[in-house]
């Protein structure tokens, strides 16, 4: 081929073959996340790792808060939330009242006395007559449900005062009902437990609360209180009545009223006449309770310890 024949052949030829591959444009910061968001699929990109636990909001991880290290958070948290409730609320002075889950209204008790009858006639045994037997005691006690209630409901109509209870059912439900029905708000301390106790129907939904821990809800108990009504009970009434007494008895709490409904079950029960006859109380730890039969009995204990208007916040 001649010069000019050659010279020819290049200027035919696309410019593309003389200079190569054309290089690749330079990637410029961010043109990754553009093409990302235009669709492009990374096959090598990591996925997201916002729904893991670790990656949880350090408040809103529950894991984390179950831990036993976290156990001083729990006890504040616990404490807090009905604290600032209460506050919210402007709940300064309450009537706590203490009673048995097991004693209910007289409906109920005769309900429960028919099916432990029926249940005994069909079995015959040992088991069964002692539910019966324990049926018709606490069918015996159901007028403790009515002092209850009608207490509820006297205490919720005086200015300042708000009743609570430990929010089950029995007699705290009929405190709690009493003062529902008097229009006024009512708390409930609730516990969690290993078997169900539901809290009534008749509490105020924002002061409804649940306990992980006996002892904050014992503190709340006594933090606001003006006085102590305790009601018949097992071992739940019992120790909370005997924490108030050592806590009144050993300066911990400001003095205030605890009066004990039904003698006669309370000296069966309390035998406090024994504890100082052997010296293991003083007369005056004695003089700590007061007794009462009626929800009149009961408030009129209450306003001779206080001086006028000291009940209130």
């Amino acid at each position: 081929m001649g010069r000019a024949a050659e010279t020819e052949s290049r200027a035919r030829t696309p410019r593309r073959a003389f200079m190569g591959r054309r290089k690749s444009p330079r990637t410029r910061p961010g043109d990754c996340i553009r093409s990302h968001r235009r669709g492009a699929v990374m096959s090598d990109r990591p996925e997201s790792q916002a729904g893991l636990p670790s990656a949880a909001r350090a408040d809103r991880d529950l894991a984390l808060l179950a831990r036993d290290e976290l156990r001083p958070v729990r006890l504040l948290l616990e404490y807090l939330k009905p604290e600032l409730a209460l506050q919210d609320r402007g709940v300064e002075a309450t009537i706590v009242v203490f009673g048995s889950t097991r004693l209910v209204d007289r409906d109920n008790a005769l309900r429960a006395v028919d099916e432990a009858r029926t249940n005994h006639d069909a079995l015959r045994d040992a088991a069964s007559e002692q539910e019966l037997r324990a049926c018709e005691r606490r069918l015996a006690s159901a007028h403790y449900y009515d002092v209850a209630r009608d207490f509820g409901n006297l205490a919720a109509r005086k200015d300042g005062l708000t009743v609570v209870t430990g929010g089950g059912p029995g007699l705290m439900e009929a405190a709690n009902r009493g003062a529902s029905e008097a229009g006024a708000p009512t708390v409930g301390l609730n516990i969690a437990l290993p078997f169900e106790q539901a809290s009534n129907p008749y509490l105020t939904p924002e002061l409804s609360f649940e306990f992980r821990y006996f002892a904050l809800r014992k503190l709340h108990f006594v933090q606001r209180a003006r006085a102590l009504v305790a009601f018949p009970g097992g071992y739940g009434t019992l120790d909370e009545l005997f924490d108030v007494l050592t806590l009144v008895q050993t300066g911990k709490q400001s003095p205030l009223p605890i009066v004990l409904v039904g003698r006669q079950f309370w000296d069966r029960a309390l035998d406090l006449d024994f504890l100082v006859d052997e010296g293991l109380i003083r007369q005056e730890d004695r003089q700590l309770v007061s007794y009462a039969e009626t929800a009149e009995e009961i408030w009129n204990v209450i306003q001779a310890w206080h001086p006028s208007g000291e009940t209130e916040g």
